[in-house]
């Protein structure tokens, strides 16, 4: 029975003393457990993301600056007002934009991949790096330009009173911003 509780009370102890010593020394990460992710610079959430064709804040400096984009217009379809026609529009501009990011998102994800792959293999020289990040950056350029070229093209087919009322519904509201000061394509 004493080891059984020994034991016990090594487990409550120990990774408590292992976490301050760790800490004592200055070598806690933030990145602790990630180790173990399949691919090191991604989440399972980011991966997901990626795989279906999400956002993931790509269209940011459209969407913070007045420009709405398509999911999120569909979504508020009823609230704006948008007609038929609109939302026919939009919604082939939403599918459009899905099936490019999804191309576009397991692309990077493969090359994420591949760097992985290189790095815990030990194989990765200097010249292989270039390529990889090259390639990487491509990727999540390409996947930039899929979701703003969306927030661009749904712009044209609103009119002034419907973006405001989207960036109020979103919360953007600001009279500083209103649409009218945004030109159509």
């Amino acid at each position: 029975m004493g080891f059984v509780r020994v034991l016990a009370l090594l487990t409550i102890l120990l990774p408590d003393a292992v976490h301050a010593q760790e800490h004592q020394h200055g070598i806690a990460s933030p990145y602790g457990g990630e180790q173990t992710r399949e691919i090191k610079s991604l989440s399972n959430e980011e991966m997901a993301d990626l795989r279906k064709g999400a956002g993931s804040g790509f269209a940011k400096a459209a969407e913070l600056n007045g420009v709405p984009g398509p999911s999120h217009l569909l979504e508020l379809k009823d609230e704006i007002r948008l007609d038929p026609q609109q939302t026919a529009a939009i919604q082939a501009i939403f599918d459009r934009m899905r099936a490019d990011a999804i191309s576009a998102g397991t692309g990077l994800i493969s090359h994420e991949k591949a760097l992985d792959i290189e790095f815990k293999n030990g194989s990765i020289t200097d010249g292989t790096l270039a390529e990889m990040i090259a390639k990487i950056e491509e990727s999540r350029g390409k996947l930039r330009y899929i979701h703003l070229s969306a927030h661009l093209k749904t712009r044209v087919i609103l009119n002034a009173d419907q973006i405001d009322k989207y960036n109020s519904l979103r919360g953007y509201a600001d009279p500083k911003h209103s649409s009218r000061k945004v030109t159509s394509q």
